[in-house]
């Protein structure tokens, strides 16, 4: 290998490297997610850790759109007003990994 070739291939290495270091993970995005929700910063760090190895990348998209919430509901919501929100998602998988989650961070 031509040092020329080997610098070409060692700058997209590190180009692909520092591309995937910039991506933002899902246990950041749901913990994002859940704090415009309206859940306080504790809550919504240790429920996100809880949840994102347990529901589908769907799943985590479909919680994405509880963050519009706290638009209309201005400081924190309470978990059970959460939980009640997401239960009308109509995805009983969402809401059991979730309340699980809220009740193991809860104490």
């Amino acid at each position: 290998m031509t040092a020329i070739a080997f610098r070409v291939l060692a700058c997209a290495l590190g180009a692909s490297l520092l591309a995937s270091c910039a991506t933002v993970s899902p246990e950041s995005r749901l913990r994002t997610g859940l704090l415009e929700a309206g859940l306080s910063p504790r809550m919504a760090g240790c429920m996100a850790e809880r949840m994102v190895d347990r529901l589908s990348l769907m799943q985590l998209r479909r919680l994405q759109s509880l963050a519009s919430l706290r638009k209309s509901h201005m400081g924190e919501m309470s978990v059970d007003r959460f939980l009640y929100k997401v239960r009308a998602l109509e995805d009983p998988e969402i809401f059991l990994v979730t309340s699980k989650a809220a009740i193991g961070c809860a104490f």
